[in-house]
C-alpha cells in the first residue's frame, strides 16, 4: 500500500493505492480559509495539520498499517513563515492571495533578470512577492523569519522533522533557477533571504526522510519513506500519466489549470504562462491558471440558493442549450493567464427577464471554458503542441461540462479511472517510485479511458462569437476595476 496526501485549498486529501495503482482507500478533511481584506487570502498552518491527521485517521487501518511510504502533494506558491523554532509568525498567505502587485515590480526592479532565471512574470500569487510584502509591512515578523515553506512541506516538517521540497513546488516560488533546478542567490537576495532559509530540494520521487516513530503511532503507519511528492498539478500529471513530451491535463479544481509536459524548459512569461519542473527528474512543463474554476459554480450555486454545484450543473444539462445571451467572465479572485491582474472581477453580463438559474449556470460553465480557451491559446503561441486533454479534478465528473469545454477549446477530451480522485494519486505513485521496486513505466503508465468526449461542430459554431464577446468584454471594462491594469 502507497499513501497520498494533498494539502489542498478546500480540504486535505488522503488516498491509499495498491502496488497496481489502483486507488482502493481515500478519505477528505475540509480547511476553512480566511480573507481579512480585500485580495487578502489566508489560511492558519496549525489547519493544514489538523486536517491531515483527521484525514489520514479516517483510511482503513487495516489499510494503513500495510503502508510502505508516503507523498505529499499540496497548494502552490503558500508562504509559511517559520521562527527560529519552527513556529509560524502569521498565517499562511495563500497562491489567491493579490495583495503584492507592487512587490511584483519591485521584485523585477531590484533583480532586472528575474524572467530569465525562473521563466516566469513576477505575480502576486507566487512565494517571493509575498515575502518582500511582508519586508514592506511586517518588518518584525520579516526580521524573525528563520525558515519558508510551502505548504505541503511544512506538513512534512511536521511529519519527519526535516526541512525539505521538490523541484516543481519549489519552481513556482520565484526563488528557483528552473533551468538548473536549483535556488537561485539573486532571486534570493532580492527579497532579502538567503539559501539558509529555504529547505533542501528533492526530486519527486525521492525520499526526504522518515516518518517519525511518533507520528507513525498515531497514524497506525509503519515508519516508513516520505516522497518529495510534488506540487498540486505536477502530482496530478504523475496521476493520470501525463509525464511525456506533448501530453496535457486541463484540471477543473478550486483554480483551473491547462498543463503540458515537456523535456526541456520552455519559457512564455510574456503570455503570463508558467513553465516549471515538473516532479520526476530532468523533465519541465508548461502551464496556465485560471485562479477560480469549479469555485465559480460553487459561488453561483449560493448565490441562485441552488443546494449544491451538482444540483445547479444538472439544471444547466436539463436546460441544454449554449445560445443564451449571458457572458460570465470568471474573475472572482483576480486572473492570472493571460491577464495577469490581481484586480480583474467577476462578471455576470447580457441578463434579461429569462435569465433563470439554469441559464446563469450554463453562463458560468461557459466562462471558465472560455478562459481555458484563452489558456490554450497561450500554450500553442509559447512553442506547445497540444492534442487531446485529459481532465482531472471535481468537475471530471461533469461530462456536460466536458461537451462545452470541448467545444470552447476544440480539442477531445479524455475522462480516465480515478482522475477526480486529483493529485493525491500522483503523490502515492511518487511514493511508490520512491520506494524503488516495481517497474516505474507501469507505475507512472495512465489509468484507463473512460469515456473521450469530441467537439461537437455545431457547439463550437455556437460558442466561437461568444467566446469572442467574452474577450471583449474584459478588455471593455478592465479599466473599470479597482486599480485596474
Amino acid at each position: 500500500m502507497f499513501l497520498g496526501i494533498d494539502i489542498g485549498t478546500s480540504s486535505v486529501k488522503a488516498v491509499v493505492t495498491n502496488a497496481d495503482g489502483d486507488v482502493i482507500d481515500q478519505a477528505t478533511a475540509p480547511l476553512p480559509i480566511s480573507r481579512p481584506q480585500a485580495l487578502w487570502s489566508e489560511q492558519d498552518p496549525a489547519d493544514w495539520w489538523d486536517a491531515t491527521n483527521k484525514a489520514v485517521k479516517a483510511l482503513s487501518p487495516d489499510r494503513r498499517k500495510k503502508v510502505e511510504a508516503i507523498g505529499l502533494s499540496g497548494q502552490m506558491h503558500g508562504a509559511t513563515l517559520l521562527d527560529a523554532n519552527d513556529k509560524p509568525l502569521r498565517p499562511a498567505i495563500l497562491w489567491n492571495d493579490g495583495r503584492s502587485a507592487a512587490e511584483c515590480a519591485e521584485l523585477e526592479k531590484i533583480e532586472p533578470r528575474s524572467r530569465e532565471i525562473t521563466g516566469n512574470l513576477a505575480m502576486p500569487g507566487f512565494t517571493a512577492p509575498k515575502l518582500l510584502w511582508v519586508r514592506n509591512h511586517e518588518p518584525d515578523i520579516f526580521a524573525k523569519t528563520a525558515k519558508v515553506l510551502l505548504p505541503k512541506d511544512y506538513v512534512r516538517l511536521l511529519m519527519t522533522g526535516n526541512y525539505a521540497s521538490d523541484m516543481s513546488d519549489s519552481a513556482g516560488t520565484l526563488w528557483l533557477d528552473v533551468a538548473k533546478r536549483q535556488w537561485s542567490p539573486e532571486m534570493l537576495a532580492a527579497t532579502g533571504l538567503t539559501e539558509s532559509h529555504m529547505p533542501e530540494l528533492f526530486e519527486g520521487s525521492e525520499a526526504t526522510g522518515q516518518l517519525l516513530e511518533t507520528i507513525a503511532n498515531d497514524w497506525g503507519v509503519p515508519v516508513v519513506p516520505v516522497a518529495g511528492g510534488g506540487g498540486d498539478n505536477a502530482a496530478g500529471a504523475v496521476g493520470v500519466g501525463v509525464t511525456a513530451p506533448g501530453e496535457a491535463f486541463l484540471s477543473l479544481g478550486t483554480s483551473g489549470v491547462l498543463f503540458l509536459s515537456g523535456e526541456a524548459f520552455m519559457p512564455n512569461p510574456a503570455e503570463a504562462v508558467h513553465a516549471f519542473c515538473h516532479a520526476l527528474p530532468d523533465t519541465w512543463h508548461q502551464m496556465t491558471v485560471m485562479l477560480s474554476a469549479a469555485s465559480c459554480i460553487d459561488w453561483a450555486a449560493q448565490m441562485t440558493n441552488t443546494p449544491d454545484a451538482g444540483t445547479l450543473i444538472a439544471a444547466a444539462e436539463k436546460r441544454n442549450r449554449l445560445d443564451g445571451e449571458e457572458i460570465f467572465l470568471p474573475y472572482l479572485s483576480g486572473e492570472r493567464t493571460p491577464h495577469n491582474n490581481p484586480y480583474a472581477r467577476g462578471v455576470l453580463f447580457g441578463l434579461n427577464h429569462d435569465s433563470d438559474t439554469a441559464a446563469i449556470a450554463q453562463a458560468v460553465m461557459e466562462g471558465v471554458a472560455f478562459g481555458f480557451a484563452q489558456g490554450l491559446d497561450a500554450l500553442v503561441n509559447g512553442g506547445g503542441s497540444v492534442g487531446t486533454i485529459t481532465v482531472i479534478g471535481g468537475g471530471a465528473r461533469s461530462s456536460y461540462w466536458g461537451r462545452i469545454l470541448a467545444a470552447a477549446l476544440q480539442r477531445p477530451l479524455t475522462y480516465r479511472r480515478d482522475a477526480a480522485v486529483g493529485p493525491a494519486y500522483g503523490a502515492a505513485k511518487l511514493a511508490q517510485l520512491c520506494t524503488g521496486t516495481g517497474d516505474p513505466a507501469a507505475i507512472l503508465a495512465a489509468p484507463p479511458v473512460l469515456e473521450t468526449i469530441e467537439p461537437d461542430p455545431k457547439d463550437v459554431a455556437i460558442l466561437a462569437p461568444k467566446r469572442e464577446r467574452f474577450r471583449e468584454i474584459y478588455q471593455n471594462l478592465k479599466s473599470t476595476f479597482p486599480q485596474g491594469a
